[in-house]
């Protein structure tokens, strides 16, 4: 399948897909995840990771761009939801280069920014180190990927 959208839903219950996403789950507020949850998983699935990333950024080196907010995988397949503030599963590399999430703070009056967060549904429990970069883990899991949907926020200082 690789990385094509899906029957896969990823919704927020703080945050309609295209919204703007609350000062609280942002770098100006309590700087926590925000509640995930999802449906419609495709069969198969065995786990699952989720990402945050801001391509609107005014950043670009070495073949990425954009910020990385949030690389979180080895969910197992039986899970549906995150909660708010989670601290549960493998925790990788954010582009403020610490582990776990790292909220929304575009530049003052850089204009909107859309953080995409998305849900990868993989066919196998990968059991992955800690630390992982956002480019590292799509590179190990593309070839394990069969469903995958995203949750669009926007913010702006």
């Amino acid at each position: 399948m690789g990385f094509a959208l899906s029957k896969l839903h990823l919704e927020c219950s703080e945050f309609e897909n295209g919204g703007n996403i609350p000062s609280k789950y942002t770098g100006e507020g309590e700087n926590v995840s925000p509640p995930l949850q999802w449906k419609n998983v495709p069969e198969g699935t065995c786990s699952f990771a989720v990402i945050c990333h801001d391509p609107d950024a005014p950043m670009v080196s070495e073949s990425t761009y954009g910020f990385v907010h949030w690389v979180l995988y080895n969910i197992p397949g039986s899970v549906t939801s995150l909660k708010e503030g989670t601290t549960e599963y493998t925790k990788g590399h954010n582009g403020g280069n610490r582990e776990g999430y790292m909220g929304p703070m575009p530049p003052e009056g850089h204009g909107i920014h859309h953080y995409f967060y998305l849900l990868l549904a993989l066919d196998k429990e990968l059991d992955l180190e800690s630390g992982l970069t956002l480019w590292q883990l799509l590179e190990t899991v593309e070839p394990n990927v069969i469903g995958m949907n995203r949750l669009v926020g926007i913010y702006q200082r």
